[in-house]
C-alpha cells in the first residue's frame, strides 16, 4: 500500500533570527520567526508525512502553546514523526520539496540539506529532492518578508 502526503509551511522573516532550513544554518541577515527553530522545510516535510498517515498536522502534535516545543530543533520533531511512520508500518519512499525564499541563494546549501534530511528520514540521499525558488519580487516571499516551503512525500507499507 502507498500513501501520499502534501505539506506546506510559511514563516515571517525578521532581523536577528537565525535562518535554518533542512537542519542547516543559512548565512542571512534575516531569519525565520517561530515558536520552534522555524525550519520551514522540516515543517513542510513533517506535515506531509503526518498527512500521509492521516495524523493531523504539526500543530496537533507539537502545539505552539506548549512550552516544551519552544526553540525546538525541527529535525528532532521530524525524527519523532518518523518513529510514528515505523509504528504505523510504513517507510519513506521519497520526498520532493521546494523552498521559496528571495535571498540568499540556497544552491550552496542544498547538498548539505539533502544529506541531513536523508539521515533523519532513513533513506538514501537520492530519495530526497530539495529545490529552491525566488518570489521574483512578488508577494511576501518576493519582498523578502517570508520563507515558504512545500513538500510531497510517498510512503509505502514496510
Amino acid at each position: 500500500m502507498f500513501r501520499i502526503g502534501i505539506g506546506h509551511d510559511t514563516h515571517r522573516l525578521a532581523e536577528g533570527r537565525p535562518l535554518i532550513l533542512g537542519g542547516i544554518r543559512i548565512e542571512s541577515e534575516r531569519g525565520a520567526e517561530g515558536h520552534s527553530d522555524a525550519d520551514a522545510l522540516a515543517h513542510a516535510i513533517t506535515d506531509a508525512i503526518l498527512g500521509a498517515l492521516c495524523e493531523g498536522d504539526l500543530g496537533v502534535h507539537f502545539p505552539d502553546r506548549d512550552p516544551r516545543w519552544k526553540d525546538a530543533d525541527s529535525l528532532q520533531l521530524l525524527a519523532r514523526v518518523m518513529w510514528l511512520v515505523g509504528e504505523r508500518g510504513f517507510r519513506i519512499v521519497n520526498v520532493d520539496t521546494t523552498v521559496m525564499l528571495e535571498r540568499p541563494k540556497l544552491r550552496p546549501y542544498i547538498t548539505e540539506m539533502r544529506a541531513k534530511l536523508s539521515e533523519v528520514l532513513g533513506v538514501e540521499v537520492d530519495c530526497v529532492s530539495v529545490k529552491a525558488k525566488t518570489g521574483e519580487g512578488l508577494d511576501a516571499v518576493g519582498e523578502w518578508r517570508a520563507v515558504m516551503a512545500q513538500a510531497v512525500v510517498l510512503l509505502e507499507s514496510a
